[in-house]
């Protein structure tokens, strides 16, 4: 008996999910930055493509920035199409503000709006990431004291970590993705020898040898050359590269936007708020440290908390993005772990999850993909799963897929997930038509798409898989 072949279902017949409704103009994002002519060489695993910043009103301190259009797109949108979206926005505005303004907010129901999509005003997106990302408590009351303890922590963070060149030790204790400090030694055992030696006590002569310890005195793991896992030394010399990374990579880190690249003061204030960030990140995380790409995905937290018209919450956005940072990252950090890769939290099993999706909703396509052509999902799930979707869209859609990955009560890889699968359905039509060549082009370099109805169809998968 000739087993039925299983086709796409037949919700995914009709055609819109192969061609893109009439495109409505892509929300946009603020960028205030002066103007700047330097621009770096991006990742290769970036698009190319600038970014249009349009105005919205910034803290007093920062330059207001010239209005920009990105995308030929959204300039030949209908007029229809312009006072149906300002009128979604200003009623998602005003239903997130009232939710906001609640002495308790209910995250439920905040996230739930959120998932619809954030408007790009009057930093409401800056407060609800915050709340979706339980920096700050539903509890309107507790927020003043938990930011100025959280923003105090992190203070210490930068001065025992950052500041203090004899630091060697510090012990931390991370719970439930939120980092506690618990100790840390000022100086370590060898410079206390060393000034002990250089400078006696109680008036005694300076010992043998003009001042400098005996070598035969000298800890194994205190020598310069010494290579063992607790050397003091070792970890500083892995501390300098993965710095020196850091550096780079951040330098690279969207050259088209003059908020992150370019010589102005702002743009290097910035570059600076990113560094630290992901220097404490990596010190304080020994397993994971830190891995090239967490850079774009620190990349959207700080600019959107940075961009808070509340100049309080602007002035503190570094403190307050790396906390959101830990807790985004909490969630994906074992794609980050090369030790992980092959258990069943490692990126692998991520990918072969999206792999396994796309087959329950597509199998048709699932089949043509992986099993005429062979375009194995790792060549292009890699990048889409590992930087949140960051370098397949322009930033201020990024932002808008962003909302609806937050909004996840369980957790942002569902959704991302579900969104990854939905990006393969759209293009199924140039995909069935496609060989290996072709396919993995397109993949890699995906097509600009209608962010709104990639999101719907992702919420339709969700939908579908509960049924």
């Amino acid at each position: 008996m000739v087993k039925k072949k299983r086709g796409v279902p037949d919700w995914l017949n009709s055609p819109i999910w192969s061609s893109s409704p009439p495109s409505k103009p892509k929300s946009q994002s603020p960028s205030p930055s002066p103007p700047s002519s330097s621009n770096g060489d991006r990742l290769s695993t970036s698009k190319s493509s600038s970014f249009n910043q349009p105005i919205l009103t910034p803290p007093s301190s920062i330059p207001t920035p010239k209005a920009e259009i990105r995308d030929s797109s959204s300039r030949s949108s209908t007029s229809d199409n312009d006072i149906t979206s300002s009128v979604d926005d200003f009623a998602r505005q005003a239903d997130l503000l009232q939710e906001l303004s609640r002495k308790i907010v209910n995250i439920g129901e905040l996230r739930r709006l959120a998932s619809l999509g954030i408007p790009d005003t009057a930093g409401i997106r800056s407060t609800v990431w915050k709340l979706l990302l339980a920096y700050l408590p539903s509890d309107k009351g507790l927020w003043s004291s938990e930011l100025a303890k959280k923003r105090s922590q992190y203070k210490h963070f930068k001065e025992d970590l950052l500041m203090n060149p004899y630091v060697s030790k510090a012990a931390c204790v991370c719970t439930n993705s939120w980092i506690l400090n618990v100790s840390v030694a000022s100086q370590s055992e060898i410079t206390r020898k060393l000034e002990d030696s250089t400078y006696p006590k109680n008036g005694d002569q300076m010992s043998e040898g003009k001042g400098l310890l005996a070598r035969s005195k000298l800890p194994h793991g205190e020598h310069p050359l010494s290579l063992g896992k607790t050397s003091i030394w070792n970890r500083f010399f892995q501390d300098t590269e993965i710095i020196e990374q850091i550096d780079r990579d951040v330098k690279r880190t969207h050259p088209d936007m003059h908020f992150f690249s370019g010589n102005s003061a702002f743009a290097k204030a910035n570059q600076e708020s990113l560094k630290n960030i992901l220097i404490i990140y990596a010190k304080l995380n020994p397993g994971v440290r830190y891995v090239q790409g967490m850079n774009e995905i620190l990349a959207p937290l700080f600019y959107v908390l940075k961009n808070d018209p509340n100049e309080d919450y602007a002035v503190n956005a570094e403190a307050d993005t790396f906390f959101c940072f830990v807790e985004l990252l909490s969630g994906f950090q074992d794609n980050f772990c090369q030790q992980l890769d092959n258990s069943i939290v490692g990126i692998r099993s991520t990918i072969s999850k999206l792999s396994q999706l796309l087959r329950k909703h597509d199998e048709e396509l699932w089949r043509h993909l992986e099993v005429t052509t062979k375009v194995n999902p790792q060549f292009y799930a890699f990048r889409w799963i590992t930087l949140l979707l960051t370098q397949e869209f322009n930033f201020a859609d990024s932002l808008h897929i962003w909302d609806a990955l937050l909004s996840d009560p369980e957790g942002p890889q569902g959704t991302l997930l579900r969104v990854c699968c939905a990006m393969l359905i759209l293009v199924r039509r140039r995909l069935l038509a496609g060989d290996f060549t072709a396919n993995l082009k397109l993949l890699q370099s995906y097509p600009s798409t209608n962010v709104s109805h990639l999101l719907y169809v992702a919420n339709r998968l969700s939908s579908h898989s509960t049924q």
